[in-house]
């Protein structure tokens, strides 16, 4: 059956990855005896950093040849450090542009340090205070890989990669291109979002036409994923039925098209605002600040909040809906049917040997 989770853009270093891993395992394989098989897996776990630099570096040859004095290894090992370091308790946000020093002539910097008060890349604590100036806007540090240059918000170079603090985890970027994530001292190729995996595969089982489907799917991940940045919560309520429900909330005179990227902007808007937002399978808003009640089904959780067991409740008394919830801390969970649906398999391996039956020495003892 066809997935229909967008194409992830972080791929490429994951391929690097891969190979690499295809690699050691055909050498285990073929030379068993190797002093090096038994480290394989150490090798694999430790090898994120050098799939993000095999990526970059082929990056750097393809825009600007052989020849060029970036050093990738460097500045990715400054990178983490400069995110696990904290300034006044505070981990860093801000960005970091690394550019080729042949470029560097022709750019126009706000703010241009003397090259004997350009800060060290390594002085991770001075980078952080200096990320200060690149917060919440479009200026940017400029490095050469090896000292600050300055401060830039346009007109940069063809080609450039960098390091986008966001606090405790970051993003890596080519070219605006985003290449992997960053968090607790080491890569990761993840999105920093949900994936919303469970709403997938409800409504890959429901009976929509698949343009249908793919667009409902998109059109709340937009919403979710903004909620989680602006971290508030929310609640969406996909009613799957031919005529949408009528939920006590919020009326509009017309429904609002989510087609419309200026009506979907006003949904998503419409999110922050208490109550849930009711979609249809028809791709429209038809009301906000909904009130989701309902009898008790004995699933509510009382550790989660009232967001939460609303929808259980709510979901439990309407069959063909699809509840989706988004708590202020960012987790994201799918609802239907009165259960929270959950993708992780709950089966637990049974600690130690089960009972097994006696010998036929230890009966016979028994029946002594």
């Amino acid at each position: 059956m066809p997935s229909i989770t967008p194409i992830c853009a972080i791929q490429a270093p994951t391929e690097c990855w891969l190979e690499h891993a295809a690699y050691r395992l055909s050498h285990a394989f073929a030379s068993p005896q190797q002093a090096y098989t038994g480290i394989s897996g150490q090798f694999l776990r430790e090898y994120a950093t050098h799939a993000v630099r095999d990526y970059i570096v082929d990056q750097i040859n393809l825009y600007l040849g052989m020849d060029t004095q970036l050093r990738v290894y460097p500045i990715l090992y400054a990178v983490l450090d400069i995110s696990r370091t904290q300034e006044e308790g505070a981990w860093s946000r801000g960005e970091l542009l690394f550019v080729d020093p042949g470029t560097v002539k022709a750019m126009p910097f706000l703010a241009r340090f003397p090259p004997h008060e350009q800060p060290l890349l390594v002085n991770h604590k001075h980078i952080c205070k200096l990320l200060l100036a690149s917060e919440g806007s479009n200026r940017k540090l400029l490095s050469d890989g090896q000292v600050i240059l300055g401060i830039a918000s346009e007109q940069f170079p063809a080609f450039r990669f960098g390091a986008e603090f966001c606090g405790g985890h970051g993003f890596m970027r080519v070219n605006d291109e985003l290449v992997c994530s960053f968090y607790d001292g080491s890569f990761h190729s993840s999105t920093m979002r949900a994936n919303l995996v469970q709403l997938e595969e409800v409504l890959l089982e429901a009976n929509l036409n698949p343009q249908v489907r793919t667009s409902l799917f998109r059109s709340v991940s937009d919403i979710v994923h903004l909620a989680q940045s602006r971290k508030h919560g929310c609640s969406i309520v996909l009613d799957l039925h031919e005529a949408p429900l009528d939920i006590d909330g919020q009326d509009l005179v017309q429904a609002l098209d989510l087609h419309n990227p200026v009506l979907m902007e006003l949904a998503q808007s419409l999110a922050k605002v208490d109550g849930a937002l009711h979609l249809g399978a028809d791709l429209r808003l038809h009301r906000f600040a909904c009130l989701l009640d309902g009898r008790s089904t004995g699933t509510e959780d009382r550790a989660r909040g009232a967001r939460f067991n609303s929808a259980i409740r709510f979901t439990g008394e309407n069959p063909g809906v699809i509840v989706v919830v988004v708590s202020s801390d960012g987790k994201v969970y799918v609802i239907q049917e009165g259960v929270e649906i959950n993708a992780q398999c709950q089966w637990a391996p049974v600690s130690g040997c089960p009972t097994m039956p006696p010998t036929i020495e230890e009966w016979v003892g028994r029946q002594g």
